[in-house]
């Protein structure tokens, strides 16, 4: 089973097109302007059957997350981290392992088609989506900032409150229905406890001061309710 789809940020049941985040994108920084087809082509993405969380509503939130570390810390290169937030899971489909190869070769077309001649660094967009895809297997010391406030927002979700962590995790379970479920658990549950073995869930001190102990409280109760867990 692949290890990535199980520990995005999402929150609940909003419905397969994300809890209608509307006709427009969100707001760009710097000036940069979405196109409408290309937005629609994103919304078409995100609102695929069977996306219980990997949806529009997971980029709003991605995105929100986006907005707060702008407001408190800034980044250097806004424009990229939104584009890559927006395309970061525009292919997604459960077991499979180059959901974030082929996500991040969207993001290079669409910027090609849709954006040329405004000055982005196209390479950065591409490889902060493939980082995506080693969420719980790099330490600080792998990325640099931006990277690290970039991936934590993504995975932000592990430090919300506990009713918001169980529908996160109630998603990613019904969108891996295909599987057994005694086989999912069993993935589930080892991707948890790396987590928990970890020096630092959150790659960033901004993140890490925030969430990184509301994080290890909700995969710890997790883990004990689960069957076989920690005080079953």
């Amino acid at each position: 089973m692949a290890r990535v789809e199980e520990e995005r940020a999402v929150t609940a049941d909003d419905g397969p097109d994300g809890g209608g985040v509307g006709d427009t994108p969100p707001p760009a920084p710097g000036g940069l302007v979405v196109p409408e087809p290309l937005w629609s082509a994103l919304r078409a993405a995100y609102g695929e059957p069977g996306r219980a969380y990997h949806n529009l509503t997971h980029v709003r939130e991605v995105l929100s997350r986006f907005e707060a570390v702008d407001r408190d810390v800034g980044w250097r290169r806004p424009r990229e981290v939104y584009l890559a937030a927006l395309f970061h899971d525009a292919v997604y489909v459960p077991g499979r392992h180059d959901n974030e190869a082929r996500s991040a070769e969207r993001a290079r077309e669409a910027i090609a088609r849709w954006l040329p001649g405004v000055g982005l660094d196209e390479g950065l967009v591409t490889r902060l989506i493939l980082l995506t895809a080693r969420h719980g297997a790099l330490a600080p010391a792998d990325v640099d900032e931006e990277e690290a406030l970039f991936l934590d927002g993504d995975m932000a979700i592990l430090g919300s409150a506990p009713a918001t962590f169980d529908a996160y995790d109630r998603g990613i379970a019904a969108e891996y229905g295909a599987v057994p479920a005694e086989l999912f658990a069993i993935g589930r549950r080892g991707f948890f406890e790396r987590l928990l073995s970890a020096e630092h869930i959150f790659l960033s001190p901004y993140y890490r001061d925030r969430l990184e102990e509301r994080a290890r409280e909700n995969l710890r109760r997790k883990l004990g309710a689960a069957p076989g867990g920690a005080g079953s």
